[in-house]
């Protein structure tokens, strides 16, 4: 079923405790599922406080991080991932009896596929297994129809929250504190104040601290990184008599009943993940929030009483936000995607019950990844190393890097590293990681411990390798080969395999270093700041580079080779062999198509129409053979290699050729097909206009309305299926 309900109707804790008496559950298990481990662990917490009982006992919770579970728990409150984790390793989910996607409209990666591996599971081997989607802003009705489940809407109880517009026009820092400077004079009760990351947050702590001089209000952070006790007292009720003003992130938005609070003030940013397969690179963007989330932050202040709401911008803004983000699924990094769906015996995504598809170019940049990994084979089957990635907890890059550790007889200091580089802020900011190491070990927190048992469980499911001492740079360009970079000019600079450029304080402790492993990269668009490194041996580059003859033109006009070898975009030496003959061109012409693709091709007008042309009607219908750049390249010896014989570059390739080779992809009883259905001209009374089939939207022509009198229908194209627009 799908239950749809407003923030603040009980749907976290309320419903859970309802279904505990349905005859049908018997004595299996319920899980809810939450999509942050603070949110995880605050609705067992409270479900349990309700039952008059600790967490553990009825009600219990599991994250990465901690798990309080016992002989007699009933109710399981799991992040997404770690039930993700839960029905790999157990599809038939023996024992549960119920499944809750608990605020779903979030969209998480791990929700949608959680529900697709549930649904699937519940098809093929559970069809006793009740699914349960909660949500409070998400299109219901899609979700209803893709697990052909009906719709239960509730109204819940909300009380009234009036909103205050207040155009900012500063940075977010100084509108959030003169906006709680006036929150505390004109209202009573707690302030939650959305914020779009840490460092906002702390800037902002400090402007209050030095304009807000009441002893009676206490200022709270609130985000992902902190200790348990830190969130505790955020999420905890004021003392009598005081009042609080709690900063926080998004993590504050759904799930979390924050007591006393009955004023919200919405910076209206937030920071999300967005993944760039060309870079493989995940960068946080500040964006500008979705209606939905605005709502949702909106809700907080009237959970317990009417409350009031401070959006720092102006009320005709709102109409120009976006309904709700883009789902995780469209911007994020697959890889791990392609793992679970290759363990689950799945090579792609079709047949699975998402509500949205994985990017088709992203997916298939995740399998290269997973294939260079060792985790595919050729073919794209699961490799015995795939399985023991698996079994590893992380993404799969870091149960790579402890894989490798535990080859060498360090699976414990493999995993080390992977707690720094996976949990932020753990070890400190240093860019070395030997830095960061050592902070670690010296911290005894309760974060710190709680990742030294994490080190521990994914040792020992690595394989537990001991007796060895693997060196942090070789581990981390194992894992990220890409982002292995090389010294360049000023000390500081880099380049990277991928070819990007990259830099780091000149000051800092790796900036002399000749060549550095590279974990963490974040900033612009052409060069990137290094944010966590480790020195890197050359003599443990050996078997990453790889070796080629390349084509170089003498002034003289002729064609010399070369040997290069190679990381990636760096090359590392170079020695002529001597002049290339017509064989010797084309070898090398072939190897550079194998180690860099097609972006040396130069589509003209002749070619990349006819591109277009194809690649509409394979998305119309089966029998046209795909163009994109993987299937051209699959496709190379039958359409690129005859090329490659009467050129000596790949740019010197001639529009008509290329023309020439693409149409050798069509079927012979489909080239009268082709003119007939993907014409690449319109055809009016008066003339003809060129079609554009590559336009955002679908195939386009811009024409003069006259032109198109004399027509009797509306031009379309696709034997009728498309109109132009």
């Amino acid at each position: 079923a799908v239950l749809a309900a407003p923030p603040g109707a009980g749907k976290t804790t309320v419903v859970p405790l309802a279904l505990l008496d349905q005859p049908w559950l018997g004595d299996q298990t319920i899980i809810v599922l939450e999509p942050r481990r603070l949110a995880a662990r605050a609705a067992a917490e409270r479900m349990a406080a309700t039952l008059g009982e600790a967490a553990g006992q009825t009600v219990g919770y599991r994250t990465r991080l901690q798990s309080k579970v016992g002989p007699k728990t009933r109710i399981i409150v799991a992040t997404e991932g770690v039930f993700t984790r839960m029905i790999l390793d157990d599809p038939g989910l023996e024992g549960i009896g119920c499944v809750v996607f608990d605020e779903f409209h979030e969209r998480s990666l791990d929700a949608d596929l959680g529900l697709a591996l549930a649904r699937d599971s519940q098809s093929a081997l559970r069809e006793d297994l009740r699914l349960l989607v909660m949500s409070a802003t998400l299109d219901i009705a899609g979700v209803s129809r893709l697990l052909d489940a009906p719709v239960i809407e509730a109204e819940g109880r909300v009380f009234p929250v009036e909103t205050k517009y207040h155009g900012a026009g500063l940075r977010v820092e100084d509108a959030v504190a003169r906006a709680v400077r006036q929150a505390l004079e004109e209202e009573t009760g707690s302030i939650l104040v959305f914020l779009p990351g840490q460092g906002e947050i702390h800037r902002t702590a400090q402007r209050l601290a030095d304009s807000v001089r009441r002893p009676d209000v206490d200022v709270v952070a609130l985000y992902g990184a902190l200790d348990k006790g830190e969130q505790d007292r955020a999420i905890q009720p004021a003392p009598a008599g005081r009042r609080k003003v709690v900063l926080a992130t998004s993590i504050a938005e759904t799930s979390l009943t924050i007591e006393g609070v009955r004023v919200v003030i919405d910076g209206g940013l937030s920071r999300v993940p967005r993944f760039d397969p060309a870079s493989g690179l995940t960068r946080l963007a500040t964006v500008r929030v979705s209606r939905s989330s605005a709502e949702q932050r909106r809700g907080r202040a009237g959970r317990t009483e009417p409350g009031v709401c401070y959006r720092l911008w102006d009320e005709e803004q709102t109409r120009g936000l976006v309904l709700h983000q883009k789902p995780e699924i469209a911007e994020a990094d697959l890889t791990g995607l392609a793992l679970d769906l290759a363990r689950w015996g799945a090579r792609s995504a079709e047949g699975l019950a998402l509500l949205d598809p994985p990017p088709a170019g992203a997916f298939a940049e995740a399998r290269r990844v997973l294939t260079r990994l060792g985790a595919l084979d050729g073919a794209g089957g699961l490799t015995d190393h795939g399985r023991r990635l698996g079994r590893i907890p992380l993404t799969p890059r870091l149960a790579h890097l402890i894989a490798e550790a535990s080859d060498a007889g360090d699976a414990a200091g493999g995993a080390r590293i992977a707690a720094v580089l996976s949990e932020p802020g753990l070890g400190g900011t240093d860019v070395a990681v030997a830095d960061r190491l050592r902070r670690f070990d010296q911290d005894r927190g309760p974060r710190a411990n709680d990742a030294r048992r994490l080190i521990e469980r994914w040792a020992r499911a690595a394989g537990g390798g001991s007796g060895g001492q693997a060196d942090a740079g070789a581990l981390m360009a194992s894992a990220f080969p890409e982002r292995i970079a090389k010294a360049r000019g000023k000390p500081g600079e880099f380049l990277l395999a991928s070819g990007r450029g990259a830099a780091v304080d000149a000051g800092d402790l790796v900036a002399r270093e000749p060549w550095l492993a590279v974990a963490e990269l974040g900033g612009g668009d052409a060069h990137d700041r290094i944010r966590l490194a480790a020195p890197l041996d050359p003599a443990d580059l050996e078997l990453l580079m790889t070796e080629e003859d390349r084509l170089s033109k003498e002034p003289s006009g002729k064609l010399m080779l070369r040997r290069v070898r190679r990381l990636g975009a760096i090359v590392v030496s170079e020695r002529l062999i001597g002049p290339a003959d017509r064989a010797a061109v084309t070898a090398a012409l072939k190897a550079q198509v194998e180690s860099e693709g097609l972006k040396a091709i130069r589509w003209g007008e002749l070619s990349g129409a006819l591109r277009a042309r194809l690649a509409y009607l394979a998305g119309l219908e089966d029998g046209w053979p795909a163009v994109d750049d993987d299937a051209l390249i699959a496709a190379r010896e039958t359409w690129l290699w005859p090329l490659l014989d009467t050129t000596q570059s790949l740019e010197a390739i001639s529009d008509g050729k290329l023309e020439e080779g693409l149409r050798t992809l069509i079927p012979w009883d489909r080239h009268r097909a082709l003119d007939d259905l993907a014409p690449a001209r319109l055809q009016t009374p008066l003339g003809s206009a060129a079609i554009d089939y590559a336009a955002e939207g679908g195939p386009r022509v811009e024409i003069r309305v006259q032109e198109l009198f004399g027509l009797k229908t509306h031009p379309s194209v696709g034997g009728g299926r498309t109109p132009l627009v």
